[in-house]
């Protein structure tokens, strides 16, 4: 009987753990469930960044980053980023992967948002910052060096403490469109 009472005793607390995340009215916020790890909640900036926010939506939606990798993680010499968002991580090499997307990019949005930690930016080529598509990154840490140079198109707003674990190769289970 002993048992059974703190078996349930630490499901319960268990479930007091679970991450979970409520948008407030009129916000919308993405749900990644990272297999392994748990759940990343990111706020949209669809006010600042509205062709961009509504890209990336159309994409969750359609199911198109569920079953992706994380293809880069840096962490090294500090905590920096993780990167998602190429259809290829699918089924290919990470290290031979980096510049795909759905095929139809963004141009740049100045959503007046800073690249800090919990920083959610659409990712585009060095040279050509209207180049964004698919691709994401979240910052682990301030990089302000890349402001005015992505779209800053949302933040972390729960599971910080999850994106710190992610590795590369990890894999998005899902990812979900939240309205509050």
């Amino acid at each position: 009987m002993r048992f059974i009472c703190l078996l349930f005793c630490l499901v319960l607390a268990g479930l007091g753990f679970a991450q979970d995340y409520r948008p407030a009215r009129g916000e919308t916020v993405l749900r990644l469930a990272i297999e392994g790890r748990g759940n990343v909640y990111i706020r949209l900036h669809t006010k600042e960044a509205p062709n961009t926010t509504a890209h990336i939506i159309q994409l969750a939606k359609s199911g198109f980053y569920d079953g992706q990798k994380f293809h880069k993680v840096l962490k090294s010499p500090r905590p920096y980023l993780v990167q998602v968002g190429d259809p290829a991580s699918r089924n290919q090499d990470l290290d031979s992967i980096g510049n795909g997307g759905s095929g139809n990019p963004v141009a740049y949005e100045e959503s007046g948002f800073s690249n800090e930690a919990g920083a959610v930016g659409l990712a585009a080529q060095r040279d050509d910052k209207n180049s964004g598509d698919s691709q994401f990154y979240m910052l682990l840490d301030r990089a302000s060096f890349l402001d005015r140079k992505y779209t800053v198109f949302g933040q972390v707003v729960s599971g910080m403490d999850v994106l710190r674990k992610v590795e590369k190769g990890d894999r998005l289970q899902s990812v979900s469109v939240l309205q509050g």
